[in-house]
């Protein structure tokens, strides 16, 4: 179950857009969206390792639980600790007399809050993969980018991301790598069901949005086009745990909460097969016992508690959870409360 979040040359394009070209045919169209394909190709719980050139460094694996929230609009969040966090997002919007999918990277890394605009500039669809790039809105791909290549029936998907280092280099460079396989869709069916997702309707006009700046990403909060607090549908899960009074927590260890769309207890035996259900999780300290999961889906959800005794960030011989399946089901634009009690030692 280990753990880390954040994140941030396959080429012969069949078809290739000019970002600074307002007359690029059929893109003044709203039903000829550039990019438009990807929103389908991404709803469903993904999973796979990551190779990182970042401070966090490269790690087994990340999950990332992507489901609509409007009907051309989709997202997930995650989150690492309470300083570390990313809300990535994809949905239509009109810039520059022009129609595409714009792909909205935001969160903090160690409290300090980056919040970036990506726009799809080229796309190459055929039956055996499919492949979008997304650059920096105003500079474009030298600044940033990202690339995006699904594979094996779109169950298979490929994230690179490109910096130039905050201006420091001539061209952008690999940041990292994911490479994920799709391990769940039922969770994301309802709210795909509620908004026929995905349609291609406008999310954002940003024709005057980045007029005047000298770059699509913002540091802190100011500026940014297309804040969290103005995401539709998503809503709060503030989520608590406690200790059997039996049990006496070392304030230096850490609790790993977990939140999933299907149960992983039956009795007191893990079904290990449930594990790819997981949608959200944090590593918290073991004496902090609440978090509020901001911009969380609607849903159904199942919570779990592990004090990681050894800190070794699995769940093994020796570590204390919780052995309930505590439910508890969110809203649209709700807020619940739950908590899970921290009873028993894995032997």
């Amino acid at each position: 179950m280990k753990s880390k979040i954040f994140i941030f040359f396959f080429c012969i394009l069949v078809f290739s857009c000019d970002t600074n070209n307002p007359d690029n045919p059929g893109n003044n169209d709203i039903n000829n969206t550039v990019g438009f394909g990807i929103l389908d190709k991404l709803k469903g719980i993904w999973n796979g390792p990551v190779s990182s050139t970042t401070a966090l460094g490269s790690y087994q694996e990340w999950i990332v639980d992507f489901r609509p929230v409007s009907n051309s609009q989709i997202s997930a969040k995650n989150e690492l600790d309470s300083l570390n966090d990313i809300n990535m997002s994809f949905f239509i919007a009109k810039y520059n007399n022009q129609y595409r999918v714009f792909f909205r990277n935001g969160g903090s890394f160690n409290g300090m809050k980056r919040i970036s605009y990506f726009l799809c500039d080229s796309v190459n669809e055929n039956a055996s993969q499919s492949y979008y790039r997304f650059s920096e809105v105003v500079i474009g791909k030298t600044r940033a980018y990202c690339e995006l290549i699904f594979k094996n029936n779109g169950d298979s998907m490929s994230l690179k991301t490109y910096t130039n280092v905050y201006n420091t280099l001539p061209n952008a460079v690999l940041h990292m790598t994911w490479n994920a396989k799709r391990v769940d869709q039922t969770a994301c069916m309802p709210a795909v069901n509620q908004f026929g997702f995905p349609q291609k309707q406008l999310t954002r006009d940003f024709s005057e949005t980045f007029t005047g700046v000298t770059e699509a990403i913002y540091y802190g909060l100011a500026g940014d086009p297309y804040p969290e607090s103005d995401q539709p549908y998503l809503g709060v899960s503030n989520i608590s745990f406690t200790y059997l009074p039996s049990y006496t927590p070392d304030p230096s260890k850490k609790v790993l909460l977990v939140i999933t769309t299907q149960p992983l207890i039956s009795g007191f035996t893990l079904n290990t097969a449930n594990l790819k259900y997981r949608s959200r999780y944090i590593i918290t300290a073991s004496t902090h016992q609440s978090y509020a999961f901001n911009y969380m889906h609607p849903g159904t959800y199942y919570l779990y508690a592990i004090y990681d005794a050894d800190n070794n960030l699995n769940a093994n011989s020796g570590d204390w959870v919780s052995t309930t399946n505590t439910t508890f089901n969110l809203s649209a634009e709700g807020t619940i409360n739950s908590t899970t009690q921290i009873n028993f030692t894995i032997p």
